[in-house]
């Protein structure tokens, strides 16, 4: 097997071997008893004749291509999200020219899933912002998203959490565009360690708190309520609002850090999922769902338990920049032909980290093509000054 340098934590380097990548569909025909989404990155254009802080030009075939892939493997796709780097580089007018473009293809593939982020990242997050604002800003989203036909993820607001006053302004706001809205949506709570401007959403510093206001406004819409995510990075708070949903209200799975375990689930229930690290992992993903629909719960924890320290490493803290390692772990299997990304953000992780990234990528057999991964990880660090 083939051997790159990469950079040791003592200051020096070591030749590392790969491992034999496992065998992964790229097509998968079994059916699952989950429902499981991927939130998907986007693929920068990087030769495009802008200011790449500024700007965000996007490669539309590769990135329409990457989705297609999530499809063929029975995987939704959760389109402009976080992942995509909504509000961290990919502004409103180009989310809502992604959003069109992933909808109108999946409209081409038999059975595809997207739903779509809605949010209020076009209006600036002020103090001085009246919640009017901030509804009519949520309106205007989902009114473009429903025009393309694409079902709603309505994600956490920037500026309802600057215009907030207290809870009781979270459920107003909740409940008028909930009863707005065509189509059951997914309701997204994003935590601050995530996006340091979300701290004290719901209108609670403590987490506990804010839980009981969201069942609250859960239970108070439960008819416009597909399901919730929860992006808290804590089990042990995924389980306990788990438990105390409303009927018919699926939890889906934001935890990075633990997300084979909430999938499988325990006596009292399971976690649906959407996920970002589903974008780096999809091909053991889909296998390991589809192990878990036939019951072979042996075979889903044997696939998924080696991604999950490389989960664990990319979503580490400062958690908000793991669209580096998501995009880089695509880069390395040849889903695009670089690493670069929308807003600069390539340059968002240490040496270190990417190297350690490459090890823990190889040993969950993640990497298709050894040959190809080498090359590609002596690229990138060369270019960071390791030889």
């Amino acid at each position: 097997m083939p051997e790159v340098t990469l950079p040791t934590n003592e200051g020096g380097t070591e030749r590392f071997q790969l491992s034999s990548p496992r065998d992964f569909p790229v097509q998968q025909n079994a059916p699952f008893n989950r429902v499981a989404f991927a939130a998907a990155h986007v693929v920068a254009d990087p030769l495009a004749n802008s200011d790449p802080w500024l700007d965000a030009p996007i490669d539309w075939d590769r990135t329409i291509a990457f989705r297609q892939r999530l499809w063929d493997l029975r995987l939704g796709v959760a389109e402009a999200m976080d992942t995509a780097q909504r509000g961290m580089g990919l502004d409103w007018p180009t989310a809502v020219e992604l959003i069109r473009r992933s909808v109108d293809a999946a409209k081409d593939h038999p059975g595809a899933l997207v739903f779509c982020g809605v949010g209020t990242d076009h209006l600036a997050p002020s103090p001085d912002l009246a919640l009017d604002d901030v509804l009519a800003a949520y309106e205007e989203q989902v009114s473009a998203v429903e025009a393309c036909g694409g079902r709603i993820i309505l994600m956490a607001s920037r500026a309802l959490a600057a215009a907030a006053k207290g809870s009781q302004d979270y459920a107003k706001i909740y409940g008028r565009i909930l009863s707005q809205v065509r189509e059951p949506v997914i309701i997204h709570w994003l935590g601050e360690m995530f996006d340091p401007a979300l701290a004290g959403y719901w209108g609670c510093a403590d987490h506990d708190d804010a839980m009981e206001i969201c069942l609250g406004v859960l239970a108070d819409n439960a008819a416009k309520i597909d399901g919730i995510k929860i992006s808290l990075l804590s089990k042990n708070k995924e389980i306990a609002m788990r438990r105390q949903l409303p009927d018919g209200i699926r939890m889906y799975s934001g935890d990075d850090f633990d997300y084979a375990e909430l999938i499988e689930g325990d006596e009292a229930g399971y976690s649906d999922a959407l996920l970002g690290i589903f974008d780096a992992i999809a091909p053991a993903a889909s296998a390991a769902l589809a192990a878990l629909a036939a019951d072979n719960k042996a075979k889903f924890r044997e696939i998924l338990a080696p991604t999950v320290p490389l989960s664990r490493h990319i979503f580490q803290a400062p958690t908000r920049f793991y669209k580096t390692g998501i995009v880089f772990l695509a880069w390395l299997n040849g889903q695009q032909d670089h690493f670069t990304m929308i807003g600069g953000q390539e340059s968002a992780r240490s040496t270190l980290h990417l190297a350690e990234l490459f090890r823990l990528a190889d040993r969950a057999g993640l990497l298709r093509d050894p040959d190809l991964a080498c090359r590609r990880m002596a690229t990138a660090m060369a270019i960071r000054g390791v030889n």
